[in-house]
């Protein structure tokens, strides 16, 4: 794997403990992401959980790098990370879930599309509920082009067949979890971002679906493609690897359960 930098306000050894961290893969998102922690922190104004905002730079080639250490020295509650090269969303999120020290968890992608401003009624949906995950769904009012669009049935359908997962928006980057239950995901595996409802969910954790808003991107373009070539044939393949993954997650549950009543 290529290596992290953490920059100054990571506080490895002091760092203080928050109640919510938000956890952001940026890849060449230099022009939002300004734009991006003050909606963030605008979403929690008046709410009695302090919150962490974890951007982890994906290698970006642009000038997300320079931004983000400036933003690094205006905002305390910001740490951020990066990549050398893109290793993608899941491995993004990966490193971005083991760097947050807060006991929930919320995912968002750094192009603005996703609104932060569902986050503080996700939270409390996840506590209210007992949950280990609240999935937002874009369903309503995506605003993306028709191949996006399509990817996305084709995909749900997919998902559905292979791996039993009826998640509506499994895609959507807006995210509430228990940061025990995120750290249990196979996110160092590439593409398995796109499988973390069906994950949580075959590992025994509660999942709820929930509208949420999405917005159409302002600035930059997607960067980690739409064609079937780039996410539908290595979908294919994640819903067959993902499959097996829970099966076993499964197995070793029931011989744990097992163990547990012959003692």
């Amino acid at each position: 794997m290529s290596s992290i930098q953490i920059n100054k306000n990571s506080g490895l050894s002091n760092r203080p403990v928050y109640e919510v961290a938000v956890v952001a893969p940026a890849l060449n998102e230099a022009d939002n992401l300004r734009e991006l922690l003050g909606e963030i922190d605008r979403a929690f104004e008046g709410m009695p959980r302090r919150h962490q905002v974890v951007i982890v730079d994906d290698g970006s080639d642009d000038a997300t790098p320079t931004e983000l250490a400036a933003l690094a020295d205006e905002f305390e509650h910001l740490v951020t990370l990066r990549h050398d090269t893109p290793l993608g969303q899941s491995s993004a999120l990966w490193s971005g879930i083991n760097a947050a020290k807060a006991a929930i968890v919320c995912t968002l992608d750094a192009d603005l599309q996703n609104d932060p401003a569902d986050l503080p009624r996700m939270i409390n949906l996840l506590i209210q509920h007992q949950a280990d995950l609240v999935q937002g769904d874009r369903s309503a009012n995506r605003r993306d082009h028709v191949l996006r669009k399509l990817a996305s049935v084709v995909g749900r359908f997919a998902r559905w067949l292979i791996v039993g997962d009826a998640t509506r928006d499994t895609g959507c980057g807006t995210r509430v979890m228990r940061t025990d239950t995120a750290r249990r995901l196979p996110l160092d595996r590439a593409g398995m971002h796109r499988f973390i409802p069906a994950c949580v969910a075959g590992f025994g954790g509660k999942v709820i679906e929930t509208p949420v808003n999405h917005r159409p991107r302002r600035n930059g373009k997607t960067k980690y493609g739409t064609g079937i070539l780039k996410r539908g044939l290595p979908g294919l393949r994640d819903c067959f690897a993902v499959r097996a993954l829970i099966r076993r997650a499964q197995r070793e549950a029931e011989v744990d359960a097992r163990a547990v009543a012959v003692d």
